[in-house]
């Protein structure tokens, strides 16, 4: 299974720290820590800023990011008293600890310096910047020729290209070949795509070498942002005063796509509760919402363990959380796509917790019912999904957790609207409670096969992750985090691939 690792370089600078110097200012240096099973281990450390209290350290931290963790990090600030590699024999300056998802989603994170007991490190601060290192451009290349030359005797020629980039050492190096497109003048070859970095190093400005095949060798040399219409130019006549050139080739067109998660300005997350009957009564122990002594059930343990990764990607951490298959007071009437915080002017709730604060007092005010009706909450958030292919970049990502025990009553109607949602920013977690067949839900996944709509028209990406809870019930929610997660980046860089979205590679300062 493949997950989202991208690797990230840190930048650091302090303000205003503490003088803990009697003679000077103090000399600081910060230290990199993160979380393994509870515990702090260093990953790095800066240089030494000499009698500076507003230190800009030259030394990066590089981090690997994976998306679909928990990843805890803690940025100490000390003051170097001695030539030790001891942490305690140096004066403590205060730090900050946060995740790097949090980091991420700012770009760039300003925050006060805490001392160990709590309170505030005086007026020290310190800031923090993320720049994505891995260069993960891609381009789309359509090419054609126009009037080559014919070089076969009995029919006309069977042209191909070659693209080149060139290295250091100033040789030329192949990256790409065409398909041989037969019997023809005027080739269409079939677009293609292939990393900036693979073609041109990441320098759009940076001449490649087109090589036209053709029995002989016809050389282009282009820029990846010049004109898109060029010359064939065959090296053995171009001596001849009359000769003008052997063709032309044309680049039709060349988007340019970034392919990191990291693009995206926010991953909005909206949460659907299944209330339905088939769970059984809230009241009973045997109920999949029954909330246990511990203060838990699968339901809560689903939302704990993905909204704990989503909401660093989301900056106001306000997210809707929607409940379907009940009845609601005060006429009993069934409704599929309800405010959970009965508030349907403003279903948003303040973090995973205000989200399981909502939920645990919704549990006594509703009456389970039914059906099992998927479609309405689907087609609810894909409306918000819709106003994001107004964005002129790939600056919002919708994400539904729908917590089910897999008894589906509208299967045609969900089909259809996923079908529809896969065209738009939007991906679609299904998480299975309970002990029922879930085969429905693994169908709707489309791992095996591409998900069609009741018309017969085909996906044209898959949008849906099933994970059943009862394969994680004894195992730690970092765990079924990660499997949850699993294919949300690659679900997310497929959408701005085929939409063609040109965001800049690297997160603005």
């Amino acid at each position: 299974m493949l997950h989202c690792i991208t690797k990230l370089e840190l930048s650091v600078c302090g303000s205003n720290l503490l003088d803990r110097d009697v003679a000077s200012k103090s000399d600081p240096f910060c230290v990199l820590l993160h979380d393994v099973d509870g515990n702090w281990v260093e990953l790095a450390r800066t240089e030494t800023a000499v009698n500076n209290l507003n230190p800009v350290f030259g030394v990066k931290f590089q981090v690997d990011y994976h998306f679909e963790e928990v990843q805890k990090l803690k940025f100490a600030m000390f003051d170097e008293d001695k030539c030790s590699s001891q942490l305690y024999e140096h004066d403590f300056l205060g730090e900050f600890t946060c995740t790097l998802g949090v980091i991420v989603s700012n770009k760039k994170l300003h925050r006060p310096l805490i001392l160990a007991n709590g309170k505030p490190a005086g007026k020290g601060a310190i800031t923090i910047t993320a720049q994505e290192l891995s260069d993960n451009r891609i381009i789309t290349l359509t090419m054609c020729g126009r009037k080559l030359d014919k070089k076969d005797f009995f029919g006309k020629s069977d042209p191909y290209l070659e693209f080149h980039k060139q290295g250091d050492d100033g040789k030329w190096m192949m990256v790409h070949r065409t398909e041989v497109i037969k019997n023809t003048l005027d080739p269409v070859w079939k677009p293609f795509t292939v990393p900036l970095i693979s073609l041109c190093n990441g320098d759009v400005d940076r001449n490649i070498k087109v090589c036209l095949y053709i029995l002989c060798l016809y050389l282009v040399y282009v820029a990846l942002c010049s004109q898109v219409e060029f010359d064939c130019i065959n090296p053995k006549k171009q001596k001849k005063k009359s000769y003008k050139n052997s063709g032309v080739i044309i680049m039709k067109s060349f988007p340019l796509a970034c392919i990191s998660v990291l693009q995206c300005e926010c991953v909005f997350l909206q949460v659907g509760i299944d209330f339905t009957a088939s769970n059984g009564s809230p009241r009973e122990p045997s109920s999949l919402h029954y909330i246990n002594p511990m203060g838990s059930n699968e339901y809560l343990s689903a939302i704990w363990a993905v909204g704990q990764i989503i909401q660093d990607y989301d900056t106001d951490k306000m997210f809707p959380a929607l409940g379907f298959g009940a009845q609601l007071p005060p006429d009993w009437k069934v409704s599929h796509e309800f405010a959970i915080n009965f508030n349907p002017t403003n279903p948003f709730c303040s973090g995973v917790e205000g989200i399981v604060q909502a939920y645990s007092n919704c549990l006594p005010h509703i009456r389970f019912y039914g059906p099992t009706n998927f479609a309405p909450i689907i087609n609810h958030v894909a409306r918000f999904a819709t106003q994001a292919l107004q964005q002129d970049t790939a600056a919002q990502y919708f994400t539904l957790l729908i917590i089910t025990d897999g008894v589906i009553s509208d299967m045609d109607e969900t089909r259809h609207a996923i079908v529809q949602a896969a065209k738009l920013p939007m991906s679609i977690i299904i998480i299975g409670v309970g002990n029922a067949d879930f085969t429905a839900m693994e169908f709707l996944d489309g791992d095996s096969s591409a998900l069609r709509s009741y018309t017969g028209e085909e996906a044209v990406r898959d949008i849906v992750q099933f994970v059943p809870f009862r394969d994680f019930r004894n195992a730690p929610k970092e765990t079924l985090a990660k499997s949850v997660l699993a294919e949300l980046p690659q679900q997310v860089t497929q959408y701005f691939k085929q939409r063609n979205l040109s965001p800049s590679n690297t997160m603005p300062e």
